[in-house]
C-alpha cells in the first residue's frame, strides 16, 4: 500500500516529463528542402499561365448548363424560392413584413415631403422597387425603399431646378402647387430613370468594386452630414415657416440663418404638433427597447402616430382653427406610367451619378454586414444590377430614386425574416393602403412627419461617437470623416462626396509614397527575417543586406524605393560611382599617353637607325642582301609577338585595376543585396528601369543583387517588360528571403571588372 502511494507520484512526474518533451519536440520541427532560385521553382512547379484565348473561349462558351447559370445569377429569384421551407420561414417572413409596412407606410409619406414632392409619391417608391428588388436582389434581408439621406439629395435637386420662384402668381405672389409639384414629380422621375440606368449599366460590366473607393469612415461622414442637412431641411415644418429654396455651397448655412430671422412668425398650433408628436415617438422607442424580450414585435410608434394625429387634425380642425399645414390630396389607385423626358437628361446627369453611387455603397455595406451575420454571400454586380432596375423600372412609375433603410433592416431581421419575402409581403400591404387607404391621412399634419423624419435620424446623428472611436483608433480614418463632413456640410451632398473621393484618393497616394522602408535580419535559429530597428534579437546576416518596403513599388514611389535603398545600405552609391567613374577616365587617358609616348620612342628610334648600301654592287649581292633583310624582319616581328604576350600574360597575373580597392575607394561592407519584393502586386515600366538601374549601380560597386518573394504575376511582368537580360537572370529571383541569404553566402560576389566598364575601357 505504502509502495503504490510513493509510486504514484513518481509515475505522474515522469508521464509530465515525458509529455513536455514530446510538446518540444512537437514545436521544434525541421524543415529540408533544396535551395529553388525562380527558374528552378518553375521548373519543379511546373508553372504555366492560362492564355487569354483560352479564357475567352471559357467565357464566350454556350451550354444549357451555362444558359441556366447566367439565368439564374441574373433572377436569384428562381435559385432560392423553389427550395423555399414554408413551413419554417413563412412565418417569421410574414411577420417581419408586416412590422416592415408599418414603418414603410409614415417614413414614405415623410420622406416624399423631403424629396420636396407630393406624399402620395413616397408610397409609390415604397412598391415598386420592393417589389422589382424582390425579384433580383441576392440580399436576404435589407429593406429597400425611402430612405434620408437620398430624399434629401432628390430634394436638392428638386428645389435647386424647380424652385418656388418659378411658379408664383402674379396677382397675390403665391405658389401654384400644383405646377410647381408636377414639374418636380417629372424631374424626380426622370432622375430615378437615370440612376438605374447608371446602376445596371455599371453591374452588367462587373463595376460593382467602385464602393471600395467609398471606405467606411467616408461613408459614415457623408451620412452624418446628410442627416445634418435631413435636420434642418425639416425645421420649417417643425416651425410653420416658408422659406425661400436655397442650393448649391453654403445652402445649408444660409437656410439656418433665414429660419433663425423668421423664428418669431412661428405657428404655434405646428410647433406644439411637432414637439407632442416627438416626444411620443422618442417614448415608444424607449419603451421599445426596455421590452425588447418581452414582446414578440415592436409597438408600431409612427404608425399608432399617423393614425391618432390624423384623428385629432380632423376632429380638431387643426389646420382651420390653428393654422396647421395638413398633407392634403392623396389619390387613390396607382398611377399610369409616364416616360421620362430626355430633354432633362443633360441637367441631371451628374447629380445622377452620385445618387447612384451613394445609394448602392449604403446598400452593399448594410447587405454585406447581415450576409457575414447570417452566413450567406451577398454579390456585388448583382446588387447593383438589383438597385438598378428597382430605380429604372420604378422611375416610369413616378418613383423617386430608393435605397435601402438601416432602421427598417433592422427590424426585418429581428422580428424573423429570412428571405425577400418579407420584403414582397411589405410591398402588397403598402399596395393596399395606396389603393384603398391612403386618402384617409389627408388631415395628417406636415409637423407630424417633420417629427418622424427627425426622431429617425437618432441612428445616424449617434455617428459622431465616431470622432472620439477615431481618434484612439486611426487618426488618418478621423482626417477622412472630418473632411468628408466639413464638405458636405459647406458644399452640399453632390459636391460633398466629389471633395471626399477625391481628397480619400489623395491621402491614398500619399501614404503610398511614404510606406515604411527596413532591413531586414535574422531572428535567431529561425528562417524568418524582420525588422532590425523593431527586433532586438534580429541580428543582419554578415556581408548580406535585405531591404524590404511596406507597400508596392509603382511609378508613384519608384525614386523614393530607389533613394530609401541608397540610404538605409549605408554607403553613399552615387558618390562612389561617379567617383569611380573619373579614376577610370584618368586610368584610361594615363595608359593612352604612355602608349603615345612610347610610340614616339620607337618612331624616333627607328629614324636614328641608318642601313648603309653599296652603290657599285653586283646584282647577286642585292639579292643576298634582300633574303637577309627579310629574315631580319621576321625575326624582329617574332620577338614583338612573343614580347606582346609575355605582357599579356603579365597583365592576366596582375590584379585588376578597375576594382574599388584598386582606386582606392571605400568598400561597401556587404557583398550581396536582397530585395524583398513580397509587397509588389504589379509592375510597371517605371518600376522596371528603377529596378533595371538599381541592379546596374550595385553591381559597379561590386554588390550583387538578389530578388526574393517575387508573386508569379510580378515575374509574368518582369518578362513581358524585357527586365531579364544576360547580367540579369532568373537565378537573381528566389523563392524566399531564406534561399537568397544561403544562396548569397555561397557565392559571395568576386571582384571583378564589369562587362560594363570593360567595353568602355
Amino acid at each position: 500500500m505504502g509502495l503504490s502511494e510513493t509510486s504514484g507520484p513518481r509515475d505522474t512526474q515522469v508521464l509530465l516529463a515525458m509529455t513536455e518533451t514530446m510538446e518540444l519536440r512537437r514545436r521544434d520541427y525541421h524543415v529540408e528542402r533544396p535551395l529553388l532560385n525562380q527558374k528552378q521553382l518553375e521548373e519543379l512547379g511546373r508553372w504555366g499561365s492560362a492564355t487569354g484565348t483560352r479564357r475567352l473561349r471559357t467565357w464566350l462558351q454556350c451550354s444549357h448548363a451555362r444558359a441556366r447559370a447566367l439565368l439564374l445569377q441574373h433572377l436569384p429569384v428562381l435559385a432560392w424560392l423553389p427550395r423555399y421551407p414554408v413551413r419554417e420561414w413563412l412565418l417569421g417572413d410574414l411577420l417581419s413584413g408586416l412590422s416592415v409596412a408599418i414603418m414603410q407606410l409614415p417614413q414614405g409619406l415623410a420622406y416624399a415631403l423631403l424629396a420636396g414632392l407630393p406624399p402620395v409619391f413616397g408610397l409609390y417608391s415604397s412598391f415598386y422597387p420592393v417589389f422589382i428588388y424582390f425579384l433580383f436582389g441576392t440580399s436576404r434581408h435589407i429593406s429597400v425603399g425611402t430612405f434620408a439621406v437620398m430624399s434629401v439629395m432628390v430634394g436638392s435637386v428638386t428645389e435647386s431646378l424647380a424652385p418656388d420662384e418659378d411658379f408664383l402668381q402674379f396677382p397675390n405672389s403665391t405658389v401654384d402647387e400644383a405646377a410647381r409639384d408636377a414639374a418636380r414629380v417629372q424631374l424626380a422621375s426622370t432622375l430615378s430613370v437615370l440612376v438605374g440606368l447608371f446602376q445596371v449599366g455599371l453591374g452588367l460590366v462587373h463595376f460593382g468594386f467602385v464602393v471600395t473607393y467609398l471606405s467606411e469612415p467616408l461613408v459614415r461622414g457623408y451620412t452624418t452630414a446628410a442627416a445634418v442637412q435631413v435636420f434642418v431641411s425639416q425645421l420649417k415644418y417643425v416651425f410653420g415657416l416658408h422659406l425661400r429654396s436655397s442650393s448649391g455651397p453654403l445652402s445649408l448655412i444660409y437656410t439656418v440663418i433665414e429660419v433663425c430671422r423668421k423664428l418669431p412668425q412661428s405657428v404655434v398650433g405646428t410647433v406644439v404638433t411637432a414637439v407632442v408628436a416627438g416626444t411620443v415617438l422618442v417614448l415608444v422607442k424607449l419603451l421599445n427597447d426596455k421590452l425588447q424580450r418581452h414582446l414578440p414585435l415592436p409597438l408600431p410608434g409612427e404608425l399608432l402616430m399617423l393614425i391618432g394625429a390624423t384623428g385629432i387634425s380632423y376632429g380638431v380642425g387643426l389646420k382651420h382653427r390653428f393654422g396647421v399645414d395638413v398633407v392634403g390630396h392623396i389619390p387613390a389607385g396607382l398611377a399610369p406610367p409616364v416616360a421620362p423626358s430626355p430633354q432633362l437628361f443633360t441637367k441631371l446627369v451628374g447629380n445622377a451619378f452620385t445618387i447612384a453611387v451613394v445609394g448602392f455603397a449604403i446598400a452593399i455595406s448594410l447587405g454585406k454586414i447581415f450576409a457575414l451575420r447570417h452566413g450567406y454571400r451577398v454579390d456585388s454586380n448583382q446588387e447593383l444590377v438589383a438597385l438598378g432596375l428597382s430605380n429604372l423600372i420604378g422611375g416610369f412609375f413616378q418613383c423617386f430614386p430608393v435605397s435601402c433603410s438601416m432602421s427598417r433592416s433592422l427590424v426585418q431581421e429581428s422580428t424573423g425574416g429570412n428571405t425577400q419575402v418579407a420584403g414582397a409581403i411589405s410591398s402588397l400591404f403598402i399596395l393596399i393602403i395606396i389603393v384603398k387607404l391612403g386618402e384617409l391621412f389627408q388631415d395628417l399634419p406636415k409637423a407630424v412627419l417633420a417629427a418622424t423624419i427627425i426622431v429617425n435620424l437618432k441612428g445616424m446623428l449617434r455617428q459622431f461617437a465616431d470622432v472620439c472611436s477615431l481618434w484612439k483608433a486611426n487618426r488618418v480614418d478621423l482626417l477622412i470623416w472630418l473632411v468628408t463632413f466639413v464638405a458636405t456640410i459647406l458644399l452640399n451632398l453632390d459636391l460633398g462626396l466629389a471633395v471626399a473621393v477625391v481628397f480619400s484618393l489623395l491621402l491614398l497616394v500619399v501614404r503610398m509614397q511614404l510606406p515604411h522602408y527596413s532591413v531586414l535580419g535574422q531572428v535567431p535559429d529561425t528562417d524568418i527575417y524582420r525588422d532590425v530597428a523593431e527586433y532586438l534579437e534580429a541580428k543582419e546576416v554578415p556581408g548580406v543586406k535585405v531591404f524590404r518596403s511596406s507597400a508596392t513599388m509603382c511609378f508613384a514611389n519608384a525614386e523614393l524605393y530607389s533613394d530609401a535603398l541608397k540610404q538605409r545600405c549605408g554607403v553613399d552609391v552615387d558618390y562612389l560611382i561617379s567617383r569611380k567613374k573619373k579614376l577610370l577616365r584618368k586610368q584610361e587617358l594615363k595608359l593612352k599617353r604612355l602608349q603615345k609616348e612610347k610610340l614616339q620612342k620607337q618612331t624616333a628610334a627607328s629614324t636614328c637607325t641608318s642601313v648603309s648600301i653599296n652603290v657599285n654592287t653586283s646584282d647577286g649581292d642585292i639579292e643576298s642582301n634582300n633574303v637577309e633583310g627579310s629574315k631580319a624582319k621576321q625575326a624582329s616581328t617574332e620577338s614583338k609577338l612573343e614580347d606582346a604576350a609575355a605582357n599579356g600574360q603579365e597583365d592576366a597575373k596582375a590584379p585588376d585595376a578597375s576594382t574599388l580597392k584598386a582606386l582606392g575607394l571605400p568598400q561597401p561592407d556587404f557583398h550581396s543585396l536582397i530585395l524583398d519584393m513580397g509587397a509588389l502586386s504589379f509592375m510597371d515600366t517605371v518600376c522596371l528601369k528603377s529596378l533595371k538601374n538599381i541592379f546596374r549601380d550595385f553591381q559597379e560597386i561590386e554588390v550583387e543583387v538578389y530578388m526574393a518573394a517575387c508573386h508569379t504575376p510580378v515575374v509574368a511582368q518582369l518578362e513581358a517588360g524585357q527586365f531579364f537580360d544576360a547580367s540579369i537572370t532568373k537565378q537573381h529571383l528566389f523563392a524566399s528571403v531564406h534561399d537568397a541569404v544561403i544562396f548569397a553566402l555561397q557565392h559571395p560576389r568576386s571582384n571583378q571588372v564589369s562587362p560594363v566598364l570593360v567595353t568602355k575601357l
